[in-house]
């Protein structure tokens, strides 16, 4: 299917001459890492061991048997996989059928799956057969009747059943697809889609090209010094953007992926050492569950070379107990499934100088701070983070009002979130997001700078500020609070703390405890759904 994206001749042109676009795909690439060395491991998930000869041979085959079953070019395929070898099976081999592979995380669930797979006018449908308890193809048999463009459901491990095909029996009898039926993208091409991960509700569909995609993977394996002698532990989901661009960029280096499909702090601990991890890429919330286990010193991390946090901004006392307790350099990243990689701090830099900012420009892309007009905003002013370079998404996908919104006049991506230079060397620290805001009886201010000082109580684990509404202010301030081992907590005592450290129309006003918060699977706090679970429990108030 064509589709209908920003790229112009003067962006090939642009991106050509700086040598960031070429004519490179990603089959290209595991076809060299599989010339350079074929017996060497390539992953590690939960069922075994793959080396790189035997990667590009399942995905050879992969492409034969999703061939046979009428995928070609222009079909979107859905991959809903957990973190198993198989996902590199069938996204890589979508490329040799001209198709367009469309990833999703396997925590979506039968509203968001049918919504995507009617968006994408998704072919086929690549699912596990089970994972968490969880029936996958049950849940696509029954939105079938409404989804006129699927023809299959091909389920990864297991027999084939009479409405389903099965990929594991296919790779037994398939042969690996011939050279003369390989289609050759170009590196233009669209050849993945994503949707956004809905922390403000509304999922666009994100469309990225090779080209669009290998300059991210370039820059931060350049300024974090990664080699092919690295081993990437990978947890945060591939479905999802973050997990499947640090698959990818160990791939391009020809280094060692090591797979975890149920993330626990003692899960991914044990791997470290047993596997000698040496980088990870990583949420807030999954450091402080490493940071929680009640044994962390017993495990020996000193493999570790390299932790990458991202998708929602680090609490400043999780960066400084991380520096206390855990082995390697520990980096902020910010970015997102429409630009890659935007920002980081550096190895060069010192800790406790950038903590609590996302880092400067990567070099390579633009970075300037917007008023709403699309002008840049004074030293020290608040402004919106707009985005310009070779790893800018290539459009949302039939949504031109989105498109319009989202890129200036001269191409700069502008991307929700707000920011201001920390200092003079271009460090960035995050304040909000424009749709964050509470807006308490007029006075409007950011949740997360309240959050940070609560970060530093010794009862809270978790903590979120949101807005619930109220008749006369218009938002009251709620916190949403997970203790620590489970103490005891009252409002009265987080007033107190808190009290002195910010203005009083920043206080909370309302407690809610909570056993979980609804993060995305790439770490970010989904506030919008935190505030209609609050809202839900004061409907149900009695009186």
């Amino acid at each position: 299917m064509p589709f209908e994206t920003r790229l112009t001749q003067e962006m090939i042109d642009r991106f050509t001459a700086s040598g960031d676009w070429g004519t490179e795909t990603f089959y290209d690439l595991l076809c060299e890492r599989v010339a350079m060395h074929p017996g060497r491991e390539a992953v590690v998930d939960p069922h075994g061991r793959v080396t790189y000869g035997e990667l590009k041979d399942k995905v050879d085959r992969t492409a034969a048997f999703l061939r046979a079953q009428g995928i070609g070019p222009g079909d979107v395929v859905t991959i809903q996989l957990p973190n198993w070898v198989e996902f590199f099976y069938v996204f890589f081999a979508l490329e040799l059928l001209g198709a367009v592979a469309n990833k999703i995380s396997p925590d979506f669930r039968g509203r968001e799956v049918d919504f995507i797979l009617q968006f994408s006018n998704s072919r086929a449908y690549v699912c596990a057969r089970e994972f968490k308890g969880f029936d996958y193809p049950a849940m696509v048999r029954g939105l079938m009747p409404g989804l006129t463009n699927l023809k299959f459901i091909c389920v990864v491990d297991g027999d084939a059943s009479e409405d389903t095909v099965s990929l594991a029996q296919g790779l037994e009898t398939t042969e690996p697809l011939a050279a003369e039926d390989r289609v050759r993208m170009d590196a233009n091409e669209v050849y993945r889609m994503a949707f956004t991960s809905g922390t403000t509700g509304n999922p666009k569909n994100v469309l990225h090209s090779f080209n669009t995609t290998l300059p991210a993977l370039r820059y931060i394996s350049r300024d974090m010094e990664a080699t092919e002698d690295d081993v990437f532990l990978i947890y945060l989901p591939i479905g999802l953007n973050w997990g499947y661009l640090i698959l990818t960029q160990a791939l391009m280096l020809g280094a060692r992926i090591v797979l975890l499909d149920r993330f626990t702090g003692r899960a991914a601990l044990e791997l470290i050492e047993r596997e000698k991890v040496t980088f990870i890429a990583t949420a807030p919330a999954s450091i402080i569950a490493m940071l929680n286990e009640p044994d962390l010193e017993s495990f020996d991390v000193s493999s570790l070379r390299v932790v990458i946090t991202g998708g929602a901004s680090c609490p400043v006392e999780t960066l400084r107990e991380f520096g206390r307790r855990m082995s390697g350099r520990l980096i902020e990243l910010y970015g997102m499934l429409e630009d890659g990689y935007h920002t980081y701090t550096r190895f060069v830099d010192d800790p406790e100088e950038v903590n609590g900012t996302i880092g400067r420009c990567v070099e390579g892309m633009g970075l300037r701070l917007l008023d709403p007009d699309g002008n840049d905003v004074g030293p020290g002013e608040q402004g919106e983070i707009a985005a310009f370079g070779p790893s800018v998404h290539l459009g949302y996908n039939k949504n031109p009002g989105a498109n319009a919104e989202a890129f200036t006049e001269d191409g700069w991506f502008r991307t929700g979130d707000l920011g201001e230079f920390a200092d003079g060397k271009g460090n960035v620290r995050i304040v909000g997001r424009s749709k964050e805001i509470i807006n308490r009886g007029g006075k409007k201010f950011f949740p997360r700078e309240v959050e940070e000082i609560l970060y530093t109580h010794p009862k809270v684990l978790h903590a979120a500020m949101v807005g619930v509404p109220d008749p006369r202010l218009g938002e009251r301030n709620c916190l949403c609070l997970i203790p620590k081992d489970g103490a005891d907590a009252t409002l009265e005592e987080f007033v107190d703390f808190l009290s002195g450290e910010v203005a009083t129309y920043k206080l909370p006003e309302r407690l809610e405890i909570f056993e979980e918060l609804p993060f995305t699977p790439t770490g970010k706090l989904q506030r919008f759904v935190l505030a209609d679970q609050v809202l839900k429990r004061i409907e149900a108030e009695p009186g």
